[in-house]
């Protein structure tokens, strides 16, 4: 997990062993270390690689591709909550892990909003009209 997150997103940064190493004030040898699962960094190294890859210290730790659909680990604050089909009448059911992250619950209403450009987002209607109300503040 750990090692294979840590190669996976060093690479995909186009960042050398010893540019991880220089960030982190270690060298080369450990970062090589920690990718061979030889052994791993302390807790505020760990975070300091998180930072620096732009993902939580969890999914550093813990992201398994087999279990998302064999993507990287994804950027803090980014999910990728897995497939859904649409039914015949257009309807989706929002997986339970997304349902709880945003605190959705059943008879809540969602705002669907489209961009032909970027795709489809779907907002509790609450944080929506929030949203509206302080841009209408600011006219």
């Amino acid at each position: 997990m750990f090692k294979d997150n840590l190669v996976q997103l060093r690479k995909l940064l186009q960042m050398t062993q010893e540019d991880v190493a220089e960030k982190l004030g270690v060298t080369r040898q450990s970062v090589a270390k920690w990718e061979a699962g030889e052994s791993i960094p302390d807790l505020d190294k760990c975070k300091q690689l998180a930072d620096i890859f732009g993902v939580s210290l969890d999914d550093l730790a813990n992201y398994e591709p087999e279990d998302n659909m064999g993507f990287a680990v994804p950027p803090k604050g980014k999910h990728l909550f897995g497939l859904v089909t649409v039914g015949d009448k257009g309807q989706i059911v929002i997986p339970a892990k997304a349902r709880k992250l945003f605190d959705i619950s059943a008879g809540d209403q969602l705002v669907v909003l489209g961009d032909e450009g970027q795709g489809i987002a779907v907002v509790k209607s609450e944080s929506f009209l929030a949203l509206a109300g302080m841009i209408e503040k600011l006219k």
